[in-house]
């Protein structure tokens, strides 16, 4: 046992999280310290950046012991100002550059297009409040527009023509503010390259269409030059041009080749990219047809959706990875010591357009469905009376309307779980075109 607990900080931590912290090895040697309520991290509407890191300035210089760590599973704010903050409290971790080299879309296209160019779609910038924006896209159509920062597929449009094309700028220009802006302040801290100097958070990145039916995700850290992969996930979409999440499936079912040619592309984008100690994930794109394999972006934190799985199928959440190497320890995580073979998670959304929710789960359904299935983890983010257009940062054909964690023998089983639980946790809309 160290002579006192090490002191690790975790931006925007709640109840589910540390549960998840309280399962990786040595976490009894530990004190977890909340850095921002998880809701103010979570649903951040684009406050003032400078405000954000001040006070996590104070709160951490105010802190009366050592700081031995700083760790986030959040995408932006939480991404960006991690390399921010421990540069601060002078702690080991990734360069501010190297994670924007991750985050900003076209910086790390430019890098990945560098060294993996056969994995990297046709892509191009543009300033979306040119009104020669169209000229500015040298693709044809069809193609993606997405701001240079953005999470959770918020403002990402799918354009098959010029009237697409105008109607993706239209949204764009009213909502990129809400993360362009402080996104931006962020760009401050950094020492950029020429080539992306001017491309700030109110550029869009255009990039062709991925024609590939499977999507996958590997889970991975970068450790005094080594890339290690601990787990991959497959990924299943629904909606208007596949633009929704609706499951996540642990152990990925792909084939060791295409497996392991994924990890050789992962190896050699994060050492360029100077990505070290800390963890990351890497999405890809494959063609069972043609084999070819597509880069779709690299996030440089853990994957807070898939820490439940990993808890299910590996004994830990994979936060285990990433304490340990805020702490410049080997992560030394565990691999199949989990209740179950596989597990899933399974995000319920409504494709239909706006509407009001009439009923969610009330806490005697929830109980009830607990007691039949005591492994699932159940987060409904609507309640009775909201309109699903109030949900925050959604993706552009879709809402979220809650999430469910499950493990089985095999997908299949976890499947049929998954039904029954969906029967016994109904969510009821009723459409408000009518209202006033």
């Amino acid at each position: 046992m160290p002579e006192r607990p090490r002191n690790v900080f975790v931006v925007g931590l709640d109840g589910f999280h540390r549960d998840l912290l309280a399962t990786m090895r040595g976490a009894d040697e530990i004190a977890f310290h909340a850095l921002f309520d998880a809701d103010e991290i979570a649903n951040w509407t684009g406050g003032p950046m400078a405000g954000l890191l001040d006070r996590a300035h104070d709160v951490l210089d105010r802190f009366d012991e050592p700081v031995d760590g700083i760790i986030g599973h959040w995408d932006f704010p939480t991404s960006t100002i991690l390399p921010i903050l421990r540069d601060h409290c002078d702690l080991p971790g990734p360069s501010l550059e190297a994670v924007l080299k991750c985050e900003h879309k076209y910086w790390s296209r430019l890098e990945q297009a560098r060294v993996v160019p056969e994995h990297v779609p046709d892509f191009t910038v543009f300033d979306p409040f040119d009104h020669d924006a169209r000229d500015q896209v040298d693709l044809d159509y069809p193609f993606w527009v997405k701001p240079i920062k953005s999470h959770s597929s918020y403002l990402g449009f799918h354009v098959a023509d010029d009237r697409d094309f105008a109607d993706a700028v239209e949204r764009l220009r009213d909502g990129i503010h809400e993360v362009a802006r402080p996104f931006d302040v962020v760009l401050e801290h950094a020492d950029l390259p020429a080539e992306v100097a001017d491309v700030g958070g109110h550029h869009c990145l255009a990039e062709a269409v991925i024609s590939a039916p499977r999507q996958c995700t590997l889970e991975g850290y970068r450790w005094r030059g080594t890339t290690t992969i601990y787990g991959t996930i497959d990924t299943g979409r629904a909606g208007a041009h596949g633009s929704s999440l609706v499951e996540y499936g642990y152990p990925s079912a792909l084939d060791e080749a295409t497996t392991r040619r994924m990890h050789a592309i992962a190896d050699r984008t994060m050492a360029a990219l100077g990505y070290d100690r800390a963890p990351f994930n890497i999405e890809f794109f494959h063609d069972p047809d043609t084999d070819a394999l597509h880069v779709l972006e690299v996030n440089p934190r853990i994957s807070k959706s898939h820490s439940p799985l990993f808890l299910l199928v590996d004994g830990a959440s994979h936060h285990q990875v990433a304490v340990r190497l805020a702490l410049g320890q080997d992560p030394d995580f565990p691999s199949g010591e989990g209740e179950f073979p596989f597990a899933s998670k399974f995000m319920l959304r409504h494709h239909g357009g706006d509407a009001r929710v009439v009923h969610s789960p009330t806490p005697d359904e929830l109980s009830r469905v607990q007691e039949q299935f005591p492994e699932l983890r159940l987060h409904v983010h609507v309640e009775p009376g909201m309109a699903l257009s109030d949900l925050p940062m959604q993706d552009s054909y879709s809402y979220r309307m809650a999430d469910l964690f499950l493990g089985g023998d095999d997908p299949e089983q976890v499947r049929e779980r998954f039904e029954r639980c969906r029967e016994q946790v109904p969510i009821e809309l009723a459409p408000i075109s009518h209202e006033s």
